[in-house]
């Protein structure tokens, strides 16, 4: 089982747009996936077509300092075969100050996943911060996409993240790295993206995959009716570059 957390310090990259329809791709593919909404926007949630207003139980119970729920009771399957979740709603947003003052605080996830097994992929969709939460997600993958868009300050910021990463390494996750660089929202025409995209790989050399995910306005659509891009728009450049990267992905081992 390979567990994967999807990350960016920076909003608006792509990262629960990737989790969402890479998942979905695997899924197509026979892939047992577990998506896992770390977010209390809740966007991966209701991309798969599940209300976060309707949920009894969501992520937030298996973090909670006096839960008694089991990740397993937490789960629920969406609207695309072989593809799970632990959903989020917005109940999610104290639970940074709920944990500050906690022993283990930064593997309280880890401890939550240990006893799942019977998935083939796992991805964590990360907040879009490097707080508690994503440390959770990084202490409890074994490996790290991140979804990097093609603009100018695409790499800025990026030194915060390396750093935090490095210091997980170093004294929580030693087995945790970076397998995979996402470039998303591209438009191929312009001399920009180019650019952006030659300095990502000059920077990341062999993390980088060779897909990239253009700018589609189908996966802009799809998450407002709470399906995947293979569902809403599966001809479309989006459901391509997807179904590219999930064999990608499937190549890694």
């Amino acid at each position: 089982m390979r567990t994967i957390a999807v990350t960016n310090q920076k909003g608006g990259t792509g990262k629960t747009t990737t989790v969402t329809n890479l998942g979905a791709c695997l899924a197509k593919a026979g892939k047992k996936i577990l998506v896992v909404d770390l977010d209390s926007q809740a966007n991966l949630t209701s991309h798969l077509g599940v209300n976060p207003a309707d949920l009894k139980t969501t992520i937030l119970d298996i973090l909670s300092r006096d839960s008694r729920v089991k990740a397993k009771d937490v789960i629920i399957p969406t609207r695309v075969k072989n593809l799970s979740i632990i959903p989020s709603n917005m109940n999610l947003t104290g639970i940074e100050i709920e944990l500050a003052g906690e022993i283990g605080r930064e593997t309280v996830l880890k401890n939550a996943l240990k006893d799942i097994h019977n998935f083939d992929y796992i991805f964590i969709d990360c907040p879009p911060s490097l707080g508690l939460l994503t440390l959770n997600a990084l202490t409890t993958a074994k490996e790290i996409f991140i979804a990097l868009q093609t603009e100018y300050f695409a790499l800025e910021g990026l030194a915060k993240l390396m750093n935090t990463i490095a210091l997980v390494k170093k004294r929580l996750n030693p087995i945790i790295k970076i397998t995979g660089i996402i470039p998303t929202m591209c438009d191929m025409r312009t001399n920009l993206t180019n650019d952006v995209l030659n300095k990502i790989k000059n920077h990341f050399k062999k993390e980088v995959f060779n897909t990239i995910i253009r700018n589609n306005v189908r996966l802009a659509e799809a998450p407002s009716f709470g399906e995947s891009i293979l569902q809403y728009s599966p001809s479309s450049n989006g459901a391509k570059d997807y179904i590219k990267l999930a064999q990608e992905v499937i190549r890694q081992g």
